[in-house]
């Protein structure tokens, strides 16, 4: 598998940088997450409810339009982020990992997941979680397992299912 590179292999906190000085934009950015994941969520299954490229690069889009003093009051602006199927996010299908809940849209937002958004970031999509984060391994009847980043036949270990693999990039 290729590491990550350029955008991909920044820190958030690099990234929020970058975007605060205009270094780089909120489309590109988004656009090379996006390129990422269609690449690997495939074998690694770990980023579910997707919201449409399109829609995220038009919020993208609208990010980099904003004025210079609105960027200081918005540390996350343009950020991609994706939030845990565990939390209520606002108009995008959330689960907690079981079917009793595999049509469900919220129409309010967990408040930490209100505080992400009036923070200024993008959010793509959910991470894949155990059935009600309950588990030891990250599977659920809704999507499946996400793959282990070191060895993609084993399921990822814990309830995030974003296990970061050491020197790899993933």
């Amino acid at each position: 598998m290729n590491p990550a590179s350029g955008l991909c292999a920044l820190s958030a906190v690099e990234l929020a940088a970058l975007l605060k000085r205009r270094a780089a934009s909120a489309r590109e950015v988004a656009a090379a997450f996006l390129d990422r994941i269609e690449l690997l969520n495939p074998e690694y299954n770990a980023i579910v409810s997707l919201r449409p490229r399109a829609d995220i690069l038009a919020e993208a889009d609208a990010a980099d339009r904003v004025p210079q003093e609105v960027r200081e009051a918005k540390p996350l602006l343009g950020l991609p982020i994706a939030i845990k199927d565990l939390a209520l996010t606002k108009g995008l299908r959330t689960t907690f990992g079981s079917p009793i809940f595999a049509d469900f849209v919220p129409d309010t937002d967990d408040l930490h997941v209100a505080r992400i958004r009036a923070a200024g970031a993008i959010i793509i999509g959910k991470t894949n979680t155990p059935e009600f984060g309950l588990g030891s391994q990250t599977y659920n009847p809704v999507f499946g397992a996400t793959r282990n980043a070191l060895d993609p036949p084993a399921v990822s270990a814990g309830s995030s299912a974003l296990r970061v693999a050491p020197n790899t990039g993933l």
